[in-house]
C-alpha cells in the first residue's frame, strides 16, 4: 500500500520538499476558493487554515499558493476560479467546500481544461462522468457512501419507520436521492420529507409534522451549524427516536451550537475525526493522526474539522500526481494540466486522512467503505461506535 511513501515527513510543515526530482522552471499554482465567511464558514475555515499549512515546494517545484474566500455564494465562487484560470494562471483548483459551489465550477474548470478537485459532498460533481467532469475530482466521500452508513446502522437499530429533513439546496437534495430508495431498499419506511433553507431561524412547522409522523429515525441532511437547528426543534418537541446527520458537520462549531441536543446522535466520518480511538493496524489511522496532530498544534486542541481532512487528501493525491506530470510539461502550460489530470485519474492505494484513494476514469473519487465509520456524540464529544 503506497501510503504517500514519498511523503512519509509530510505532517504539513511549510517549505518542505517532498519528493525529489529534477525538475525546473515556472512554479507551480495552486489556486484555491473557500468558504471562509458566509453560511458555510464552519466548513471553509478549518479548509483555508489547513491550505496554509501545506508545503511549499513538491517535487523541486516551488509552489505559489492562491486562496480566495467566496463568502459561501456559488456565484462568487464562479468568480474567483475565473479570475484563478483567466489571471493567475492556476495549474488546479482545490476547495469548492459545499456541493452547491463545487457544481457550479464544474463548468469552469471544463471550459479552461484544469484540474478542479472538490471538497464537497454531492456525488454529481463527479458522476455520471462526462466531457465536463473529465476535469473534475472530488476529495470527500460521496453521498451515497455515507448514506449506506446510515441505513446500515439504522438496520441493526431495528429502525422501521424514518423520516428526512434536508437543507433546500443540491446538497439536500443529494442526500435525499440518495437515502429514500437506500432506505426501502433496506425495508425501511419514510414516512415524511421536509426541506428548510440555511438562513431559516425556525422549522417548526416541518419538525410538527416529522414527529407527527411518528418515525424510529430522523435523518437530518445540512451543511455545517444550520444543520443544529432541526435537532435542537426535535428535541423541544419531545422527540425520543434515533436522530442522524451527514458528514458535513463534524466540527467544534457545530456542537457548540447543537449543545444537549445532539447527545446520542449518530454520524458517518472519517478516520480523521477520532484517529485515536481507531486501533494500530487500521492503515488510514498514522495518516490522520499525524494530520490532526499538525493542526491542533497549531490551531488548539479540539479544533480539528474533517473538512480541513478534506483539503489535506486533496493535497496528497495532488502531489502523488506531480512527479509524473513533470515529465510530460512544465507548471503554467496546458500540457502539464493535462498531465496532471491523468496522473490524479490514476492515483492507486494513496492514503488520506479519511480514507484510501484508488480512482479510475469512471471513479473520480475512488474512496471505498474504508472510508465510513460511524461517531456518536457523548458528553459533547466524538466517540467511535464499535
Amino acid at each position: 500500500m503506497k501510503s504517500m511513501k514519498t511523503l512519509q515527513g509530510i505532517a504539513i510543515c511549510a517549505g518542505m520538499s517532498l519528493i525529489a526530482v529534477d525538475a525546473s522552471g515556472a512554479d507551480i499554482k495552486i489556486g484555491a476558493t473557500v468558504s471562509a465567511t458566509g453560511p458555510a464558514a464552519s466548513l471553509g475555515i478549518p479548509y483555508r487554515n489547513t491550505l496554509g499549512l501545506l508545503p511549499k515546494e513538491i517535487a523541486g517545484q516551488k509552489i505559489e499558493w492562491v486562496i480566495l474566500d467566496d463568502g459561501s455564494d456559488p456565484t462568487n465562487a464562479v468568480k474567483n476560479a475565473r479570475k484563478l484560470t483567466s489571471e493567475d494562471n492556476v495549474d488546479i483548483i482545490l476547495g469548492a467546500n459545499t456541493s452547491p459551489i463545487a457544481l457550479a465550477l464544474v463548468d469552469v474548470a471544463s471550459e479552461t481544461k484544469t484540474p478542479f478537485m472538490a471538497m464537497a459532498s454531492s456525488i454529481r460533481i463527479v458522476s455520471p462522468m462526462d466531457d465536463k467532469r473529465y476535469w473534475v475530482f472530488k476529495a470527500s466521500q460521496a453521498d451515497a457512501l455515507m448514506v449506506g452508513a446510515i441505513v446500515d446502522h439504522m438496520k441493526t437499530s431495528n429502525v422501521k419507520r424514518a423520516a428526512f429533513i434536508g437543507a433546500n439546496d443540491a446538497f439536500g437534495e443529494s442526500f435525499w436521492a440518495e437515502f429514500e430508495p437506500a432506505a426501502k431498499k433496506a425495508g425501511i419506511e419514510v414516512v415524511a420529507s421536509e426541506r428548510f433553507n440555511r438562513t431559516d431561524t425556525s422549522v417548526t412547522g416541518q419538525i410538527l409534522k416529522i414527529v407527527g409522523s411518528k418515525p424510529d429515525a430522523v435523518f437530518i441532511a445540512a451543511v455545517g451549524t444550520p444543520a443544529a437547528l432541526p435537532a435542537i426543534a426535535l428535541k423541544e418537541r419531545g422527540y425520543n427516536g434515533l436522530q442522524y446527520q451527514s458528514h458535513a458537520v463534524l466540527n467544534a462549531d457545530f456542537l457548540r451550537v447543537g449543545g444537549k441536543a445532539l447527545e446520542g446522535t449518530f454520524f458517518p466520518t472519517g478516520a480523521m475525526l477520532i484517529p485515536e480511538q481507531l486501533p494500530d493496524s487500521n492503515p488510514i489511522k498514522k495518516v490522520a493522526l499525524d494530520y490532526v496532530t499538525q493542526y491542533e498544534r497549531q490551531f488548539g486542541a479540539g479544533t480539528r474539522a474533517t473538512f480541513g481532512g478534506h483539503a489535506y487528501d486533496s493535497f496528497l493525491t495532488f502531489a502523488n500526481a506531480v512527479p509524473a506530470a513533470l515529465k510530460v510539461g512544465k507548471p503554467g502550460t496546458p500540457e502539464f494540466r493535462k498531465a496532471l489530470r491523468d496522473e490524479i485519474e490514476k492515483s492507486k492505494d494513496v492514503v488520506g486522512s479519511h480514507g484510501i484513494f484508488n480512482m479510475t476514469p469512471m471513479d473520480h473519487i475512488g474512496l471505498d467503505n474504508r472510508a465510513r465509520m460511524i461517531v456518536t456524540v457523548k458528553d459533547g464529544t466524538w466517540k467511535l461506535v464499535p
